[in-house]
């Protein structure tokens, strides 16, 4: 019995701390590639932080404290294998926007709240990860994210324009903003376009024959070259400037209580986001590697990766799918790249930051344009309008409510479409009228098969979702408008019940109400293929003293024959 305790209790701290678990499988041999891709998602890092941190609204520096802390963090209890935890352009881009007011134009300020947002964020992935409320982002859909993505990466576009161009931009909003930078266009500093210009064609270059090789590094590398030995800040190429050298004070950031109050709005966007964003993105690995993956495990790893960046004074992080994909193609074979990341940001904090100074701002604003040139997604926009207008048109209201809302309210936009959507699909369900398979005892739909045998005298339907108080209206209406479009006599009603698994006290009671209106009409109805909790609900209701015996025996056929008097015959 204590080696049952024993072996149990093990198993209990192996979910809650997944190194425990991996490290027993662990080989040495993976050690070299853990190494490798370590090196090579820091090398990724260090240009796509510093721009996504722009993103944000806070200095370049506290792009790398995110990679810094979150990684270690994740690493102690993340499940994911490959999944690379850091900003993204969207998460970046959704900070930056809420807190731009908030800041009253204070950088100091902005990166405090910006930190503060970070650990709002934690504290609900942990209050998520106790009351198991890991399914509350399915309320997200992915035809919503197709949306929310490409409007988000349209404004993130539009937000880095200026710094390509070397406008002066302005604006609020996206299309303000875009038509700013159309009026514009003719002050626009040819240097800094054609930084900008040629940074994009090696980064597409990189991307289209080195994938998975850290192109961006390479690109800052060379501008840091040509700022070095090109008069570039002469003619008006603005660069990063000074960063702060050495390691980050670890602490709470200097945000109030009435601040974090003001921030849980975003914070819970940030989190709905960053957690859809981190899952779909773990989960596309752990299929490809066959490598399990614990969605609720995952908020408790995503809470304190962003609890270590708040205290690190970075901001929201999120497991993206671009560098995960560096740390997947460079080789990872366990979370250990991670800690391997942060020992090599390490040293760019200590001993690199001087050079970072000279890096063109124009380069960063490429690096961001083509991260998110990921984030539209044509081929899924392509498959929605041939397949589903319906969800094609979801996916526009997202698009069309970041562009003109804004990213913050755009994410609560498409989580609240989401819950409509799902709302209005279980309100209008889909009932179909069924006949006879020909040359058989089954039954499907005769709207798709016409060559069906129609049962003379009958009405069957089954509806394709559970009975529940919010559809029931609906689905009456449907069977009765049926009752009188049709064109011979109908003498019997029979439901099938096999496509509705749950029913609620009111659908048991929308039986009832079902069964009077025919009766008044003089056609008897009688259900076929119950669950066994339906059952005993319409049992619990009295169903069974008005519309007949309710058994687990009951099929359409049955019923078929009993109303018939044993008359209709296969």
């Amino acid at each position: 019995m204590a080696t049952e305790r024993t072996s149990k209790s093990g198993r209990n701290w192996g979910s809650l701390f997944p190194p425990l678990t991996w490290l027993r499988e662990y080989k040495a041999s993976y050690l070299p590639a853990d190494m490798v891709a370590g090196v090579t998602l820091a090398a990724y890092a260090v240009p796509v932080s510093m721009a996504y941190a722009g993103l944000a609204g806070v200095p370049p520096v506290e792009g790398l404290y995110c990679y810094l802390f979150a990684g270690l963090a994740y690493f102690l209890l993340g499940t994911s294998r490959q999944l690379a935890i850091g900003p993204t352009s969207a998460i970046a881009m959704l900070i930056g926007g809420g807190l731009a007011t908030a800041a009253g134009g204070d950088p100091a300020r902005l990166a405090a709240l910006a930190a503060g947002t970070a650990l709002l964020t934690a504290a609900i992935c942990f209050v998520a990860w106790l009351f198991r409320l890991n399914q509350l982002v399915n309320f997200i859909s992915e035809t919503n994210l197709v949306g929310f993505k490409a409007g988000a990466a349209l404004t993130i576009a539009v937000s880095q324009m200026p710094k390509v161009l070397g406008v002066p931009g302005g604006g609020e909003g996206f299309f303000d903003r875009l038509w700013k930078i159309v009026s514009q266009v003719r002050e626009a500093n040819l240097w800094i376009v054609g930084v900008a210009v040629c940074a994009l064609i090696l980064l597409w270059l990189g991307e289209r024959f080195l994938p998975g090789r850290p192109t961006a590094l390479a690109v800052v590398v060379l501008g840091i070259a040509a700022a070095a030995f090109l008069p570039l800040s002469g003619h008006g190429v603005a660069l990063t400037g000074q960063l702060p050298e050495g390691l980050p004070r670890v602490g709470m950031p200097d945000v109030s209580f009435k601040d974090m109050d003001d921030l849980l709005e975003l914070a819970f966007a940030c989190f709905l986001l960053m957690f859809v964003e981190s899952i779909a993105a773990a989960r596309t690995f752990a299929l490809k590697h066959k490598t399990p993956l614990d969605p609720r495990q995952e908020l408790l790893g995503l809470g304190a990766a962003n609890l270590a960046a708040g205290m690190g004074h970075g901001f929201v992080v999120a497991g993206g799918l671009s560098q995960s994909a560096v740390n997947d193609k460079a080789g990872a074979r366990s979370p250990l790249a991670l800690p391997v990341a942060s020992v090599a940001l390490v040293c760019v904090l200590l001993f690199l930051t001087g050079p970072l100074a000279l890096l063109p701002q124009a380069i960063l604003g490429a690096i961001v344009l083509m991260a998110v040139k990921g984030l539209i997604d044509l081929k899924e926009i392509r498959h929605l309008w041939r397949v589903s207008r319906f969800d094609l048109y979801v996916a526009v209201v997202a698009l069309v409510g970041v562009l003109i809302l804004g990213i913050l309210k755009g994410v609560i936009l498409a989580a609240i479409v989401s819950v409509l959507m799902l709302l209005r699909r279980g309100s209008h369900p889909y009932v179909a009228f069924l006949g006879r398979i020909p040359g058989t005892d089954r039954f499907s739909d005769m709207a798709r098969h016409p060559d069906n045998d129609k049962v003379p005298n009958f009405l069957i339907f089954r509806v394709y979702a559970n009975i529940l108080y919010f559809n029931t209206e609906f689905i009456q209406e449907a069977v009765m408008q049926r009752l009188e479009s049709e064109a011979g006599p109908v003498k019997f009603v029979v439901w099938d019940l096999s496509t509705s698994p749950n029913m609620d006290v009111p659908g048991a009671r929308s039986v009832r109400i079902l069964h009077q209106k025919l009766r008044d009409r003089g056609v008897p109805l009688r259900l076929a293929e119950m669950t066994s909790f339906e059952r005993d609900l319409l049992r619990g209701e009295g169903v069974d003293e008005t519309v007949g015996e309710i058994s687990r025996f009951a099929t359409i056929q049955s019923a078929i024959d009993e109303l018939a008097g044993g008359v209709v015959k296969a």
